[in-house]
């Protein structure tokens, strides 16, 4: 078949130059919208998707999302796709927090007989963030954590060669709780290693790797992460 279509492409035959032009008035085709036409079918399409997003989002989706809270508050949001859930947990959500879009949250009980992961009023997690809990995450209030964010207490192997080649899982002692303290802001595509705490007002710039603690107000940028310039002017201070 891929002969024949290299045939096609490059042969000068009448044949194979009708099937090229035919093929560019296809893909060039199209038809004029009349805004009195158009416009009233842009309308009933939105209306009716925004019908259904409400309807998957407000009776699947965040029932699913609660019905895996150990305790949640008032204004639990979620986006219109179920977030993925793994193993067996705490989780303890505040109020007015919304988790959008698709994230995953993992929990190893390998390492603690009850991981934990707490999430503050008022915090916002994006689409495709990932949270790994083996012993306990802390995110406070006020939060903004961009999409694509890893969180992580727990590595997933062990960083000695031998226990990794053994096919073993990480040691106790590299299972470290994380804190994030309230309003901070992790960019997007950022990394928060095990034992990492973030100061409040602190930002995370996208795609940083935080493998050491964060003083509050501060921007830390890079991998590894490492502190760009306060955010609290001296006469602040």
């Amino acid at each position: 078949m891929a002969g024949l279509y290299r045939t096609i492409a490059l042969s000068n035959h009448w044949f194979a130059r009708l099937l090229r032009r035919g093929r560019r008035a296809v893909l060039n085709f199209s038809v004029p919208a009349p805004r009195a036409l158009s416009l009233p079918l842009v309308h009933t399409f939105l209306i009716v998707r925004s019908v259904y997003y409400f309807i998957i989002r407000v009776f699947f989706c965040e029932p699913f999302f609660k019905a895996h809270c150990t305790k949640y508050g008032k204004n639990l949001h979620t986006g219109v796709f179920f977030h993925w859930m793994s193993g067996r947990g705490e989780l303890i959500i505040g109020d007015n927090v919304t988790i959008d879009g698709k994230c995953a949250f993992s929990f190893a009980f390998r390492y603690s007989a009850c991981p934990t992961l707490v999430i503050g009023d008022n915090t916002g997690i994006a689409h495709n963030t990932h949270i790994t809990v083996g012993e306990r995450i802390t995110i406070g209030r006020y939060c903004r954590i961009s999409g694509g964010v890893v969180i992580l207490d727990a590595p997933g192997h062990p960083l000695d060669p031998a226990m990794r080649l053994a096919g073993k899982p990480a040691t106790k002692e590299e299972v470290r709780p994380v804190v994030i303290e309230d309003n901070v802001w992790i960019g997007r595509h950022a990394v928060i290693l095990p034992g990492v705490t973030i100061g409040h007002g602190s930002v995370v710039a996208t795609g940083s790797v935080v493998m050491t603690a964060v003083p509050p107000n501060v921007l830390v940028a890079g991998n590894p992460a490492r502190q760009v310039r306060s955010l609290v002017s001296s006469a602040q201070v």
